[in-house]
Parts: structure tokens; sequence; C-alpha cells
């Protein structure tokens, strides 16, 4: 056991090397961030002064990936949001209008004439006012409309339900297509704010699901709960919508199946729109600042082929007709439309600024969020309690680590001092680990740490224990050094895999804070081994080939 090949030692080596190396830029927080940060404000078209000497802070042929700290080490905000899913209820029966309308206008003949009528927000209400006897003949057509729920809780379900109220056919939506929809409208949410996130380059925020409705957010480094509220907050909900006509009157009914808006630019103006859109921004795939042709900040879009082909359609069928562009509800223009607009391509103009387009451009990349978000909870974690939780950390890694050192001295001699040189690259091996993978360091990662610290000991301790047994009964120190480790190694193992189980365990069931011990925890347990099987054993091979003593103390 103590021929260890040279092949071998150097791959022990040259991994210890490669651990520490990545962990070495931790020891230079602050330069390797404020580095890696000018770097990136270069490769994104920055020319600020000072870029350039701040991305020479840390020398690029090193490692620049740190260890990120969570929410509770850096400071930060923290939101707790509830998706309001009823919002969606509405927007998808009346979007349903136009499929409706088009179906009874081709048996007009058959049921006479019909006319929406002003309705509770979550149906449709269609009266027929020559034949209202027809009423169940027309409600049978429009349950031909119906399409099955997109959910395997839900098969065989239909995803509106119509009835009929006198002269009256009513249509809602299933409460199986609403359930559907509430998970649709969440998991959507969910994916839009974690996109919105990460279009103003917050390091390693969490978003996460909780209960039914609820979604978690908590971004580190944020300025205030305000901040993050105002990067999610927004809706950007982009529609085209035709016009009926522009009025100063803001209190004017704007009749069943259309909305009055407010203009964006003109005070005092208001455009009666039809709420069916023709094309709305969930068709967009990419939004950007530009100007226009007379040099005013704009932003151009460009839509997917069904929105391609929706938006060619509707202008080659409406030329010399306005149609409005409407944002949050409020219209930014409304163009006369002079010719098709073929290949789904335009330019959104308006009273920007610069940054105001800017922002427009992201916001409609990362999409409308589909259902309005009340928060529920909010707090600012302020960058003073997160360094004053660094330096408890700090204080309390030192003491365990100092605490192990000199017990293990103490216990082991020589043989300890060999441990201990393991426990100190065993921790580097941790952190050169964790900026490789980019994990977020939170309090209860230190806590796992110092575990690990106390436990990286445990293997050599059952090596040694062992081998001072052996040297009672074996034939020379290098026959008990290496029954030593033969026998210890069933042991060692056992312990290290129930315990990486439970960190297993706590990962996938766990959320945050948990996961972030969880993965300290389990990074430990690897390195633990590696450092007590090889790195210490490597030592004490090479102090055994040395010194070839007679006999040990242990």
């Amino acid at each position: 056991m103590l021929q260890i090949d040279l092949w071998k030692r150097v791959v022990i080596w040259a991994l210890v090397a490669l651990g520490l190396l990545l962990a070495m830029p931790n020891a230079f927080y602050t330069r390797v961030e404020t580095s890696n940060d000018a770097r990136a404000a270069l490769e994104a078209g920055g020319t600020a002064d000072g870029l350039e000497d701040q991305a020479g802070l840390w020398p690029d042929f090193l490692p620049s990936g740190l260890v990120n700290l969570g929410l509770d080490l850096r400071g930060g905000a923290h939101l707790l949001a509830e998706v309001q899913v009823a919002d969606v209820y509405e927007s998808r029966i009346k979007a349903m209008w136009p499929e409706v309308l088009a179906l009874l206008r081709e048996e007009r003949a058959r049921i006479g004439t019909f006319r929406l009528q002003d309705s509770a927000p979550e149906e449709l209400r269609i009266r027929l006012n020559e034949k209202p006897d027809m009423a169940s003949e027309a409600a049978s057509l429009v349950r031909g409309l119906a399409r099955p729920v997109n959910s395997v809780a839900a098969a065989g379900s239909s995803d509106i339900e119509v009835s009929v109220e006198g002269a009256e056919v009513v249509i809602r939506l299933s409460d199986a297509e609403r359930l559907a929809m509430d998970q649709r409208t969440v998991a959507q949410a969910l994916e839009i704010i974690r996109r919105r996130i990460d279009e103003v380059g917050t390091r390693e925020p969490t978003i996460q699901r909780q209960g039914t409705d609820r979604i978690l957010i908590q971004v580190p480094g944020i300025g205030s709960a305000a901040e993050l509220k105002e990067i999610i907050g927004t809706t950007a909900q982009l529609t085209f919508q035709p016009v009926v006509t522009r009025t100063t009157k803001g209190d004017m009914p704007p009749g069943p199946g259309n909305e009055l808006l407010p203009s964006l630019d003109e005070e005092g103006v208001f455009y009666v729109v039809e709420q069916a859109a023709v094309v709305t921004g969930e068709e967009l795939v990419d939004a950007q600042p530009s100007f226009d042709q007379n040099g005013s900040p704009a932003v151009n879009f460009r839509f997917d082929p069904t929105g391609a082909r929706r938006f060619g359609d509707y202008t080659a069928e409406n030329i010399g007709s306005p149609f409005a562009i409407v944002l949050d509800n409020e219209v930014i223009s409304a163009p006369v439309i002079q010719s098709h607009i073929p290949g789904g391509s335009g330019i959104i103009t308006g009273n920007f600024t610069v940054d105001e387009s800017t922002n427009l451009a992201v916001l409609l990349r990362a999409g409308a969020l589909p259902a309005g978000l009340e928060f529920l909870e909010e707090r600012t974690i302020g960058p003073e309690l997160g360094a004053d939780s660094i330096e408890a950390g700090k204080m309390a890694s030192i003491v365990a680590g100092i605490a192990v050192l000199v017990f293990m001295f103490l216990s082991y001699g020589l043989f300890g001092v060999f441990a201990n040189v393991a426990l100190i690259v065993n921790v580097g091996l941790i952190f050169g680990l964790l900026s490789l993978i980019g994990a977020t360091l939170t309090l209860p990662g230190i806590a796992g740490i110092v575990l690990t610290i106390g436990m990286a000991v445990d293997a050599n301790v059952l090596v040694f224990e062992r081998i001072r047994e052996e040297t009672k009964t074996a034939r020379g120190p290098a026959r008990a050094i290496e029954l030593g480790y033969e026998k210890a190694m069933s042991a060692i193992v056992d312990a290290n895999i129930t315990t990486f189980i439970t960190a297993v365990i706590l990962y996938v069931m766990g959320s945050g804070p948990v996961r972030g011990f969880a993965i300290t925890l389990g990074l430990g347990i690897i390195t633990s081994v590696f450092t007590a099987f090889f790195v210490t054993r490597l030592l004490v091979a090479m102090w055994f080939e040395r010194r070839r003593p007679k006999t040990l103390e242990v």
C-alpha cells in the first residue's frame, strides 16, 4: 500500500494544485469581482472610463470563478409574490369572441341576428335578437369550439362550458381549464420573472415556486425590495389592436367588445379599440432599441411565424385603417396602415428617451407577465448584516479549524500533522469546487463547511487508531500502516456513504438555504475521502520512504 506509483502521485498533486488554484480567487474576492464585472461590461459594449483598468485588476490567465454569496451574506432583497391567477380568466374568455363571432355569422340565416352583451369579467353573453328560441341551437354550435384541456389530470375534459339562459348563450371556462390555467400561469410567471432578473445581470438569484400560486424571489446584491419590484413588477404587455375611433372624452362608453384606452403621449386623448388583439407580445421573438428615420429613440420588433402571418394578413386587409400599439393599457401610437407589412417586423416609435427605449426592449424580450402580482412579503437585507454574518462564519470556521488542528497534533503527533495538512487542503478543495460549479454560499453553507472541518479528520482518526492496533501485532511499521488503511476502509466508506445519501436527500427535498447546506456537506464528504485516502496516505508514504523508521509513534 505504501508503494504508490509515480503517475498516481502526479495525478494526486495535480488535483490538489488544480483545486487550490480554483479556490485562490476567493482570497482576493473584491478585486476579482470588480475585474469580472468590468470585463462583462466591456464585452457588452461598455465604454466608461476606467473599465479597462478595472478589468486588469486580475490576470486573465488565472481562474476567475468565485463562490457566489447568498442573500444572507451579501445583502439584497427578498419578495414573496402571489400570482393573481384569476386575471387570466377574463383575457382567455374575451379572446374567444372573434372565433365565436365568425362561427355565428356563418349561421346568421338560421339563428338570426345576435349581439354581445355586457357581462361578468369571466364570461361571454350573446343575445339572439330575432330568434330567441334558437338559443339552444346556437349554444350547440359554440360547443363545437370546445377543445380538450391540456392537462393529464383533466384528460377528457373540455375547456369551456356553454349554457342557455333565456335568449342568451353564456360561455364560461370549465373548472378543469381553470385549474390547468392556474398551473400554466404560475409556471409562466416564474420563468418570466427569472428572465427579467437575468436580463439586468444580478448574481445567483433564488426564484422558486411556493405552494400553488406563490413565488419566492431572493436577489443578492440588489439595493432594495422596491428596486426589485420595479424590475419584475412591470407587465410590459404589448398588443396590436384595431382602432374603432379616437376621442377626447375619457368617460365615453366603448360599447360591447371594445375598451377605452388613454394615449401615452397625447394628454386628454383616448382611443376606443377592439378588445380582441390582432397580435400580442407573446408572439414577439426579439425586440431591440434603435432609432427611427428622424433619429428619435425607438424599438425594433420581430414576430414569430404565427404572429408574422397574422400581422401581415391584418395589414393587407385593412390598408387605410388605423391600428393601436398598446403597452400596458396605454396607446403608444396609432398609425394608419399605409401598405401590406409582410415579414412580421416593424418599429415602435414614441416620445422615448434612449434609456426608456432600452428598458422597453428588455421588458418585451423578457415577455409579458401573464397575470398581476401581489407582494405579500418584502424585505431588504443590508450589506452590513451580511458582513457581520461573514465575520461570524469566519470566526466559527477559524475556531473549529484551530481546535481540530490542535487536537490532531496532540493525539497523533507527526501523523496528526499529516492529517492537518490534508484538512487545510480539504477546505481549499471545497472552495475550489464551489467556485467551479458557481455555487451560492449561505449561512447554512458556512455551517456545512464548519461541520465538514470536524468530520474531515474522522477518516484519519479511524486509520490512525487502526494503525496503533496493528503496530502491536503486525510485522514492522510498513505492514502496520498498510493494514491500517485496508481495515479502516470499509468503516470509512460506509460512514461517508450514509452521510452523502443524507446530503442528497436534503438537496432534493429541500430548498434555498437547506440546499446550500446540502451542497457544502456533500462536497465536503467527497473532498474528505479524497484527502484521507490519497493526500494523507501519500504524505505518510513520502515520509516513510525518507525516514524508514523501525517503530511507529502514532
